[in-house]
């Protein structure tokens, strides 16, 4: 079995030097029976094209191989580059290696080049300090090149994600998140799985894209940060800095109180008030 002639994960960071970096938001996951269950969260078979970002020593990159997925990884940290490169001699050249920053990576185009025609699934255990970030990217994306993802966040990142109107960790992630995506949650992850060990525990979250986008989501985006950033504050009010002198008319088309603060307002109702704005854009 290849698992039984790859060297332990503890002796490749040991024999690389790869202690985790606090500035890369970097823990570890070694333990392969988690890994392979990040990977059973998606349908993932032979050959399919899969993004992973920043795979650090590769404990999730030696699951994802174990598919016969065509795989590209995109690593910052150089210290990691030649111990993923060993994993080619043991998985048939099926590992691609892109050196670079996640954040402005170009996936489009690596899976052009190194994946094959379909849409890529997209895993990886997220450095904490740019993972809102990313998903953000990653649900803007136009065309969307994606085709399911599976993601590690901090437990708090992943209950604002999924988060429903009326609960206090309910945001623009969760607005977005849920306009794009169905989002189920995978399993939670304690703290000591991971080396070092984080503060916080961890969930994987999955996203299942939908087939049709209810609204603009760049639109979307701009009114629900004005929405948020004020939250406390009247809708009447918040909203003025993107919606303008139509603020309260687009919110009575939309059969919303003007008096109602962003959190009382439904993923679905948050579409509307898009649509209705966009609208009168193209009047």
């Amino acid at each position: 079995m290849v698992e039984e002639s790859l060297p332990p994960l503890r002796e490749v960071i040991e024999s690389h030097g790869l202690n985790a970096k606090k500035s890369l938001g970097q823990h570890f996951l070694l333990d392969l029976n988690i890994t392979r269950k990040i990977v059973r969260q998606l349908p993932i078979q032979e050959d399919d094209s899969v993004i992973e970002i920043g795979p650090g020593p590769g404990g999730l990159t030696r699951a994802l191989l174990e598919t016969g997925c065509q795989l590209t990884v995109i690593e910052r940290d150089k210290r990691c580059i030649e111990a993923l490169a060993n994993l080619n001699n043991y998985f048939d050249d099926k590992l691609t290696i892109v050196e670079g920053d996640a954040l402005g990576a170009d996936e489009a185009s690596l899976i052009k080049k190194h994946g094959n025609e379909q849409d890529a699934w997209l895993v990886s255990n997220l450095p904490y300090n740019i993972s809102t970030e990313l998903l953000i990217k990653w649900l803007k994306a136009s065309p969307r090149w994606w085709r399911g993802m599976a993601l590690m966040f901090q437990k708090e990142v992943a209950d604002r994600i999924s988060a429903v109107h009326g609960n206090k960790t309910y945001g623009r992630l969760s607005v977005i998140s849920q306009s794009v995506c169905e989002v189920s949650k995978g399993f939670d992850l304690p703290a000591r799985a991971f080396t070092p060990p984080p503060k916080v525990d961890s969930t994987v979250l999955v996203f299942a894209p939908k087939v049709d986008i209810p609204c603009d989501i760049l639109a979307l985006e701009k009114i629900t940060a004005a929405a948020f950033s004020q939250r406390r504050k009247m809708l009447r009010t918040s909203l003025n800095a993107v919606l303008g002198d139509r603020t309260v008319s687009i919110l009575e088309d939309a059969q919303l109180e003007s008096t109602l603060r962003a959190e009382q307002v439904s993923v679905s109702q948050y579409q509307q008030v898009t649509r209705i704005f966009c609208s009168l854009k193209e009047q």
